[in-house]
């Protein structure tokens, strides 16, 4: 039996939910980072003793797009799986049921699903600092729950929340541009997950493809890279009131 966990985390917060969940595994476990733009991504191919973790933000309530075509490409082979879907408290709505929908399609088996908060990743004033030691003993609690059920012999049904068809898919607004402290390093381009930044000026990104993830801003060591700080506010203030109460990571098995 080998492990896995198969990952698109553009500023790393549904990375850190997946790591905690896999340390209670004891076992090693296999990085598979989806969101490097010129992967070939229909090589992943499991088999039916297996394990895969699959974890993924929510955007807008949806999965990104392209997170969720890169994932319906891999080869579930029968493999076991733990659906992880991470938000930024404000609500994660659909993005559980459109995973288990391409999960099933892909042949994957599922075990449990977990919902969790890590901070927003644009307005990080919410779910600031989170997972916390709080989600990380919930979250530990519920890792060891799911090695118990990979035991059984039996797979119950589970009743994952979410509703189909699934609710719009949202536009990304908020186009990070990089300012004067800019030195071309070109890691934005390298970083970026849809290969929106042109690499001989990272001045330009192309606003079709940009799906808004802050993975340029997150990896820019000058921190040179920004979105419009007026759209942000805007953005905050409409979700703020979906904001102020903290949501709790839950566990569907």
């Amino acid at each position: 039996m080998s492990f896995y966990k198969l990952i698109f985390s553009p500023t790393g917060g549904t990375e850190k939910i997946a790591d905690i969940i896999v340390k209670e595994w004891t076992q090693p476990v296999t990085m598979i980072d989806i969101s490097k733009v010129n992967d070939d991504f229909s090589k992943y191919s499991f088999n039916s003793e297996d394990v895969v973790l699959i974890a993924m933000p929510s955007f807008g309530g949806r999965l990104p797009a392209v997170a969720a075509e890169r994932l319906s490409i891999v080869k579930g082979n029968s493999a076991k799986c733990v659906l992880v879907c991470v938000y930024g408290n404000r609500a994660y709505e659909d993005t559980l049921a459109e995973m288990e929908d391409i999960a099933i399609k892909c042949d994957f088996k599922i075990m449990a699903a977990v919902s969790a908060v890590a901070e927003h990743s644009i307005m990080r004033q919410y779910a600031t600092g989170r997972p916390d030691e709080r989600d990380t003993h919930t979250l530990a609690d519920f890792s060891k729950q799911i090695v118990e059920k990979l035991n059984l012999s039996d797979i119950n049904a589970l009743k994952i929340p979410g509703n189909r068809p699934y609710k719009k898919a949202g536009s990304a607004g908020l186009i990070p541009k990089a300012d004067k402290n800019c030195t071309k390093c070109k890691s934005c381009a390298i970083e970026c997950p849809v290969g929106a930044i042109d690499p001989t000026d990272v001045a330009k990104t192309d606003k079709n493809k940009c799906i808004s993830c802050m993975r340029c801003v997150t990896h820019c060591s000058q921190n040179a890279r920004k979105a419009n700080g007026a759209l942000i506010s805007v953005a905050a203030l409409a979700i703020k009131n979906a904001c102020s109460q903290r949501k709790e990571p839950e566990l569907f098995i």
